[in-house]
């Protein structure tokens, strides 16, 4: 029976003591305080661009029309041209959406791709967060690319030569609007371009003057 006792004894000090070293280990491996994090929110981190999706109007009044729902959405760092870009952005440029995604289907090339993809996550967006009804009901208002980061390297040469290549990236920037799209404007005449020019001939200023 004393045995039995000194057993026990032995056997919760040896318990005691491994909790005890548990918890001076789990205490110098405490995480700090939540104050100490930096972490930056999902509106920190926007572009410009996609911050006017925030935009908030003041109330219609009932006899106003309704507003259309407008989406922006871009896709950045893009390892592609700006300048190869810029044509594929051009071509859907007043298209309507479904009509967009058609043209883009049979175009091949890399921007062909990466734009079809920013504009079927922007179709997305207008459904789940902009209360677009019909999700076939948006035209591409704006479309454009941008210039990203440039990268500068070496391109080794023979004997001792070398050149500087850069390694670019490029943004794309796509604006959708509820609603059909609006008709293509008549292409301006040599005579209205020439009256365009001499008005603004007429409208200069002298710089520094009265």
């Amino acid at each position: 029976m004393a045995m039995r006792t000194i057993l026990g004894g032995i056997t919760q000090a040896l318990s005691l003591s491994s909790w005890a070293q548990a918890g001076r280990l789990l205490a110098s491996c405490t995480v700090p305080a939540l104050s100490n994090i930096r972490t930056l929110t999902t509106y920190q981190t926007m572009g410009r661009w996609e911050k006017k999706n925030r935009i908030v109007y003041p109330p219609q009044k009932p006899e106003e029309p309704r507003r259309p729902a407008e989406i922006y959405h871009c896709r950045r760092d893009i390892k592609y041209s700006m300048d190869n870009m810029w044509y594929v952005a051009k071509l859907i440029r007043g298209m309507s959406i479904d009509e967009a995604l058609a043209q883009l289907e049979f175009i091949d090339k890399k921007g062909a791709k990466v734009v079809k993809e920013v504009l079927l996550e922007a179709q997305e967006i207008a459904v789940r967060k902009h209360n677009v009804e019909f999700k076939s009901n948006l035209h591409i208002a704006r479309s454009f690319s941008g210039k990203g980061h440039y990268i500068k390297r070496i391109r080794y040469h023979g004997k001792g030569m070398f050149g500087i290549m850069d390694k670019v990236k490029c943004h794309y920037f796509v604006k959708l609007v509820e609603g059909p799209p609006p008709p293509p404007e008549a292409p301006k005449t040599g005579f209205d371009q020439a009256k365009e020019y001499v008005q603004s001939l007429r409208s200069r200023t002298i710089t520094n003057s009265l």
